[in-house]
C-alpha cells in the first residue's frame, strides 16, 4: 500500500511559510539531491491554499510536478476549472484511504498545516518528514495548527546539512487504538 508521506521545510520555531505564506526564508541546500526526493513520489496531495500559486503558475503544468497526479483537497474549487486536477469535496478518509489503495508510488502530502491536521486525525498520515530550516519567523502558518490532538511519533532518520545548517528529521507516525487508516 502506498503512503502519505507529509514533506514540509519548518522554520526553527515551527512555521512551514510566512504569514502571508512567504517561503523565501527556505534554504535550498546542494547537498540535497530534490531529483531523488520528487522521484519517490507520482502523487501530490494538497489543499487549495497550497495548489492556488501552482496553478497560477505556468497552468499548474510546470517545474518538479510535471507528469505527476495532482489532488487537491477542496470544497469550493470547480471540475470544470480544472480538468486535470483530482478534486476531493467530501468524504476526506473514504477518498485518501483509496487513493493509498491504488498501485504506484507514495503520495506527497504537500503543504498545508490544516490537510495535515485533517489527514493525521483520520489516521491516514504514515510519515512526517520536517526539513527543520535555521530560520526563526516569530510567526506564519504552523506546522501544525491548533486545535489537534496528540499523536506519537517514532524517529525513522535524521540528517543534518552542515553547508546550510539544515536539519532533515524523518518520523513515521505510531498507529494509536482507536486510529483507523493504518
Amino acid at each position: 500500500m502506498r503512503r502519505v508521506r507529509y514533506g514540509v521545510a519548518m522554520s526553527l520555531d515551527g512555521y512551514i511559510a510566512g504569514p502571508k505564506g512567504e517561503a523565501d526564508w527556505i534554504v535550498m541546500d546542494p547537498e540535497i539531491d530534490f531529483g531523488a526526493i520528487w522521484s519517490e513520489f507520482d502523487t501530490l496531495l494538497m489543499g487549495r491554499k497550497t495548489f492556488a500559486p501552482m496553478a497560477s503558475a505556468k497552468g499548474g503544468n510546470g517545474g518538479p510536478s510535471a507528469g505527476m497526479k495532482i489532488v487537491v483537497v477542496s470544497r469550493t474549487l470547480k471540475p470544470r476549472d480544472h480538468p486535470n486536477v483530482t478534486l476531493i469535496s467530501g468524504n476526506l478518509k473514504e477518498a485518501v484511504a483509496a487513493l493509498k489503495a491504488e498501485k504506484g508510488k507514495d503520495i506527497w502530502l504537500f503543504g498545508g498545516g490544516e490537510l495535515f491536521r485533517s489527514l493525521l486525525a483520520l489516521g491516514l498520515v504514515d510519515t512526517v518528514e520536517v526539513a527543520v530550516i535555521p530560520v526563526v519567523l516569530g510567526q506564519g502558518i504552523p506546522l501544525l495548527p491548533a486545535p489537534a490532538k496528540q499523536t506519537t511519533l517514532t524517529l525513522a532518520s535524521h540528517r543534518i546539512y552542515g553547508k546550510t545548517g539544515t536539519v532533515s528529521l524523518v518520523y513515521t507516525v505510531k498507529p494509536s487504538r482507536g486510529r483507523k487508516g493504518k
